[in-house]
């Protein structure tokens, strides 16, 4: 991006918090109805949390707030316990999350392959677009919802074209100017101006409320409320963690910068316990509204304050203008969001990469889009790992190498030898054929595990059984302490201090005299 002037980058920083905040105010609403609390529970969330991530956090320009993946957890602790619970499980999720980050696990996000990520992408844009579909919804004067039709929907329809319609020319007219927030004041003004009839804001729920006041939750202080709140307050804290280091991972990606994991945990964990205190539901990152502050220019940390205070003064002065903006507005918006989140090029090399790959891909967003994205990704990188260790599981071989003599014959092991190799390790062997002297060099291979430990010494049992000895040559340092700690190896020769015998005792005597 080309470098603004001061004075420059702070009206961009300011008119990018302003859309922020006002993309905000409908998603903390409507998830505080789907954890089953007051708006106002949400949008404190969403005041808090963005603030203090947004001063705090290791990746400056990322929005955090009430997101939907935590809703759909509290919902089942708010209807079985009641709010109360609800903040201080959030409490402790946020006492969780700066302990992850004090001990620095938040590098554990590089275990992610690459097609997990593209999954999580894509899976959290159709999520978003289908979340959408709650706008095209009216209550009825009995309070049923219902799907708009006719006259209405056109109207709705009609709208979210016109927004995203200016969103897109605005930028071939001046950059100056976000684009989003310019096709919410341009449609705004249409239904303003022209007493068009369609649902705002203010249907959804009055935003007018006073700011947050500390309160200890009022809960009993007993073990029993901490094994009520415990397992859900784990889970919480992982789908928040999940969910902002890898939108840090995406943010990373559009401006090419580096972002603090490690902080951003404990950042997250400071909002969370400071928001469990102040009546709020918890929250994330949000990758829709990350992403249009990111297309709106922002990079520093400013934009994220910002929307936090706007947000701030939307709840205790300015709630009457907030609540007339159209929700076509802010769903148009979003759609547009949907579309630049997705990552389209995914589906041109889906039939390039491996098929492994392509599953993955495909799994994470249907699990994404089916449950949540914590489990979808766990799915994801467990099968990753699993289709990596069957693959390297076959990718193991013997070479006989040239220094072999009739007396003394030396294989070349090529490959991994792990819980998944070991059974085609042990088939490469034919004891009864071998010399009375069998080496097996490993400047090829490494040892990485128990199964693999086992193995060798399984091994040498059976050289033993056929009189014959096993040796080992060219064992890395790790190979060298792990089968050492085991009991597995003893130096043969101190002439040649690469060369081991292996014994039959594994795992349970000392280390074999020379």
């Amino acid at each position: 991006m080309k470098e603004l002037s001061l004075a420059a980058r702070i009206r961009v920083e300011t008119l990018a918090g302003l859309t922020v905040s006002l993309a905000l105010v409908p998603e903390a609403v409507a998830f505080a109805f789907v954890a089953g609390v007051d708006p106002i529970v949400g949008l404190y969330a969403a005041f808090i949390v963005g603030l203090v991530t947004s001063v705090t956090g290791g990746r400056p320009g990322m929005i955090s707030g009430a997101t939907g993946a935590l809703a759909v957890v509290m919902a089942v602790l708010v209807k079985e316990h009641g709010v109360e619970y609800l903040f201080m499980t959030v409490v402790l999720m946020g006492i969780i999350q700066v302990a992850v980050g004090a001990f620095k696990q938040g590098r554990l996000i590089r275990m992610v392959p690459y097609p997990v990520m593209l999954g999580f992408v894509n899976g959290l844009a159709i999520v978003i677009f289908l979340a959408q579909f709650e706008s095209f919804k009216i209550r009825d004067e009995e309070g049923h919802e219902k799907w708009l039709a006719g006259g209405d929907l056109a109207v709705m329809l009609g709208l979210i074209a016109i927004t995203m319609a200016v969103i897109y020319l605005i930028p071939k007219v001046t950059t100056k100017f976000p684009s989003a927030l310019a096709g919410i004041v341009v449609v705004s003004a249409i239904v303003i101006l022209g007493g068009v009839q369609t649902t705002t804001v203010g249907d959804l729920s009055s935003i007018s409320g006073s700011l947050p006041v500390f309160s200890v939750p009022d809960v009993p202080l007993s073990l029993e409320t901490l094994w009520i709140i415990l397992p859900h307050a784990i889970i919480l804290a992982a789908i928040g963690l999940i969910e902002s280091l890898l939108t840090v991972q995406l943010i990373d990606g559009i401006t090419e910068t580096k972002g603090q994991n490690n902080r951003e945990c404990m950042s997250q964990g400071a909002a969370n316990i400071i928001t469990g205190f102040f009546g709020g539901m918890g929250g994330c990152a949000m990758i829709g509204q990350s992403m249009i502050n990111m297309k709106s220019g922002a990079r520093w940390r400013l934009s994220g304050a910002l929307a936090a205070i706007f947000l701030l003064i939307y709840i205790l002065v300015a709630s009457p203008l907030i609540e007339i903006i159209p929700i076509a507005a802010l769903t148009g918006v979003m759609f547009v969001v949907v579309i630049g989140t997705f990552s389209w090029s995914s589906l041109r090399i889906i039939r390039k990469v491996p098929v492994s790959d392509a599953f993955v891909m495909i799994l994470v967003s249907g699990v994404t889009v089916v449950t949540d994205l914590a489990i979808a990704v766990i799915v994801g990188v467990i099968v990753s790992a699993l289709v990596f260790a069957w693959n390297t599981a076959r990718n193991i071989y013997l070479e006989e190498s040239s220094e072999s003599t009739p007396d003394c014959k030396v294989y070349t092991l090529h490959g991994q030898l792990f819980f998944a190799s070991i059974t085609a390790f042990k088939d490469l062997f034919h004891p009864q054929h071998d010399p009375a002297e069998v080496v097996i060099d490993f400047r090829h291979s490494r040892v990485w595990d128990h199964s693999g430990i086992e193995a060798i010494v399984d091994l040498a049992r059976r050289y033993e059984a056929a009189e014959r000895k096993l040796h080992l040559l060219h064992l890395s340092q790790n190979c060298q302490r792990i089968l050492d700690k085991a009991s597995a190896i003893a130096e043969q020769n101190p002439e040649h201090d690469q060369l081991y015998r292996v014994t039959v005792n594994g795992l349970v005597g000392g280390k074999a005299d020379h």
